[in-house]
């Protein structure tokens, strides 16, 4: 990987990982794995979005994921226990705008959306939405003992202002969608400080990007937040990210926040991580924080791995993947530069070869220092073979389009020689997948429940296999009709 010019070590200040469990939730025992590794690796916070793996409870508790069980009381104090015992604040992350489908896709909660084609969009008027996030709120920070900071998401309130109750507020004169955001973020942020005092309170900023310095100074945030600037980019725009975060500093929001990426914002399908691709990102976030004026107070950096885009979409990578990325990323905040002694020493804290999973070549399981390695060498090898032309395109292949096109398979009248030779290449192909997919699943099933297993094989695999599956049983079908 090419190195670039030395830019100064992230400044003190939180580097807090996110850890978004709306999708392929670790057990227990492997979350401990990776908070051992984070604390190794110098984060000293986690950025925790429980989504429907919080045990809410009461009239909440429809809120809980039925395809795995959600974490349990105890597995959330003991999460919390081990991460303060390496030194880490936990900082939970509570969508209380946008992105709520977890919440909104509940047929008795439908009523709450700001439009009905919406599902992840609550409608910010009437009490009842404010009364239903204060209520997750109550519930989660009952559960996080000690808790000082709250994180409030607000990201991509997508239809805002779409809605009938909001197109009648809207049709007041002077009225815009900017203050319909600002109004309902503010009472909930206000809800939050009445209720606790002494809670520090982070939103996500892309909504209010857009907004002058003068509607910023008028909404009633100004003390209630701290925004986090967020941008995953490998092209990120330096010049225009300091001018918004001085913009928020301008406007009387000094205390600000950064946020990266080092998996799952790449596709919304993405299987094997990029490490090149989420360090360009973090050098040029070294470039922001270098050219900020001295009155922006970078409190400090969320490195995402998003799991899913939304609730409802498909996984991303999964952690194993990601984690030499991470490293790699921390790393190069740290010292400024990724360079080639950086990787060295990301190579040595994970006994690896290469910063990017692709090429981490084979190690033996005995070795710990990179926890869930196995299953990430698996996936690189089983993607690898999914992702062959032979494999992935078998269909359009000359014997398969010459011998065996819908015409000859549905009449039955196939050549049974060259029909058999398809056959046979078929099954080796599916053979030798079967074998790797049965090595990820057996290492799999111990790091996430088996639901997660299930969905995984069924989004990277099946489309695969599928193809391949239908051609060998016709085949057998249509020789039938032609051998005696």
């Amino acid at each position: 990987m090419q190195a670039e010019m030395k830019c100064p070590p992230w400044p003190e200040g939180k580097k807090l990982v996110h850890l978004d469990l709306k999708g392929a939730p670790p057990r227990v025992d492997y979350f401990h794995k990776l908070i051992e590794l984070f604390s190794e690796l110098g984060v000293n916070g986690l950025l925790v979005e429980y989504e429907d793996m919080f045990p809410y409870e009461g009239e909440l508790k429809l809120l809980q994921a039925t395809v795995h069980p959600a974490y349990s009381r105890q597995e959330v104090l003991s999460m919390q226990e081990f991460a303060r015992s390496k030194g880490m604040e936990v900082i939970p992350l509570v969508q209380t705008f946008g992105h709520m489908e977890f919440v909104l896709k509940h047929r008795p909660m439908w009523h709450l959306r700001e439009a009905a084609h919406c599902v992840g969009t609550l409608s910010p008027h009437g009490e009842e939405g404010l009364k239903l996030v204060m209520e997750m709120l109550r519930q989660v920070v009952a559960l996080h003992p000690g808790l000082n900071t709250l994180h409030i998401g607000a990201d991509e309130v997508y239809m805002l202002g779409e809605g009938e109750e909001s197109k009648l507020w809207l049709a007041s004169s002077g009225r815009t969608v900017e203050q319909l955001f600002l109004s309902h973020v503010t009472k909930v942020a206000d809800a939050i400080k009445e209720a606790w005092p002494h809670m520090t309170v982070i939103m996500w900023d892309d909504m209010m990007r857009g907004m002058s310095e003068t509607t910023l100074k008028a909404s009633g945030l100004v003390g209630l937040v701290q925004p986090m600037l967020w941008d995953y980019t490998p092209n990120l725009d330096v010049d225009k990210t300091v001018c918004l975060l001085e913009k928020y500093c301008s406007a009387g929001m000094s205390d600000v926040w950064a946020a990266s990426s080092f998996k799952g914002s790449t596709s919304v399908f993405t299987c094997v991580c990029s490490t090149q691709r989420h360090l360009e990102n973090h050098l040029l976030w070294l470039k922001v924080a270098a050219s900020l004026s001295a009155g922006v107070k970078l409190k400090g950096i969320a490195i995402t791995g998003w799991q899913r885009y939304d609730h409802l979409s498909v996984l991303c990578e999964l952690m194993p993947v990601a984690l030499p990325s991470l490293a790699a990323c921390l790393f190069t905040l740290l010292h400024g530069q990724f360079s080639a002694e950086v990787s060295s020493k990301v190579s040595e804290k994970l006994g690896v070869s290469s910063v990017e999973v692709s090429a981490l070549g084979s190690l033996s399981a005995s070795d710990s220092r990179y926890p869930g390695r196995r299953l990430a060498e698996l996936i690189v090898e089983l993607d690898s073979l999914l992702n062959t032309d032979d494999v992935r395109f078998f269909e359009n292949n000359m014997v398969v389009r010459g011998w065996l096109s819908p015409y000859h398979r549905q009449r039955k009248m196939v050549t049974p020689l060259i029909c058999m030779q398809a056959y046979s290449q078929a099954s080796t192909y599916l053979t030798l997948i079967q074998q790797k997919v049965e090595a990820v699943r057996e290492e799999m099933v111990h790091l996430y429940p088996e639901s997660t297993v299930q969905e995984w094989m069924e989004e990277h695999v099946t489309p695969v296999t599928a193809p391949l599956q239908r051609i060998t049983e016709d085949i057998s079908v249509c020789v039938k009709e032609m051998v005696p």
